[in-house]
């Protein structure tokens, strides 16, 4: 007979590892684990909540999907403005920028951080000493929709952050990208014909009406990932003056970068990539 005691102290353990294997998995890309072994663990933990549900806590990783259906979203303000993001199509466009963000620094050379652009759904996401408390839809970059619940149901959002290797901070704000993967989108299309239903027109339009599902659990189901790219405040922490070292205390933290971002020495280094 498992005690309380004796369950508490393995459930920690448990959810320690289980955290640890997402990290792995998602934003190192480096499993060490089987998915069997994986659904091992999540049925020890799930197992042991069962008979002490007194130990259940919201972070526990048994706890991504249960929420009930929402009637409607509640409308909740930005942390800070989610603004979109300006393109610029020319090199010349570029280079122009370049020199104005050079005479604004006063500086003679600039590196810059170059990354693909996702076509998703911009998410901002809030974590209070380590926790997540908030995920929100970008909406009209000043308000948002409160779609936590959906959030949680995202495999690779995290929720508490990693202190392995960085600080956690006392409050941090990020924002996202979430997206379908063309090859998840193509075969959730497949299912969705198979059950008579109306296919997605397109990846974007697919992950944004998954995460805006009134029922989490049906947000559950759909193959949505999430790369994260700014900081967009944080608090009880310092040293981030560069974007990339806000990419790389990102990674630290457990959120997912995308792996194909870059350093670039100079603007000719971002055209080139």
């Amino acid at each position: 007979m498992v005690t309380k005691e004796q369950a508490e102290k393995r459930i920690e353990e448990l959810r320690k590892e289980i955290r640890r294997h997402n990290y792995l998995y998602y934003v190192l890309n480096k499993p060490e684990i089987s998915d069997a072994e994986y659904d091992r663990l999540m049925n020890e933990l799930k197992e042991l909540e069962s008979k002490f549900p007194e130990l259940i806590t919201p972070d526990s990783p048994t706890q991504r999907v249960g929420a009930e259906p929402a009637e409607q979203f509640e409308t909740v303000r930005h942390v800070k403005p989610m603004l979109s993001l300006d393109t610029a199509m020319e090199e010349e466009e570029i280079k122009k920028f370049d020199e104005r963000v050079k005479r604004e620094l006063g500086v003679s050379e600039v590196e810059y951080v170059a990354e693909p652009k996702l076509d998703g759904l911009s998410v901002e996401l809030i974590y209070d000493h380590g926790k997540l408390v908030r995920g929100s839809t970008r909406g009209d970059g000043i308000n948002g929709e409160n779609v936590t619940e959906n959030i949680k149901t995202i495999r690779a959002v995290p929720l508490v952050l990693r202190s392995s290797e960085e600080k956690i901070p006392d409050m941090l704000a990020v924002r996202g990208e979430v997206i379908m993967h063309i090859n998840d989108f193509e075969e959730l299309n497949k299912k969705l014909i198979e059950r008579g239903e109306q296919p997605m027109a397109n990846p974007r339009n697919a992950a944004a009406g998954s995460l805006r599902r009134l029922d989490p659990r049906e947000t559950a189901e759909r193959p949505l990932d999430i790369f994260f790219y700014e900081i967009l405040r944080v608090e009880g922490y310092g040293g981030i003056d560069t974007q990339w070292k806000a990419l790389q205390s990102l990674k630290k933290w457990g959120l997912k970068i995308n792996s194909l971002a870059k350093k670039c020495k100079d603007i000719e280094d971002a055209i080139e990539y």
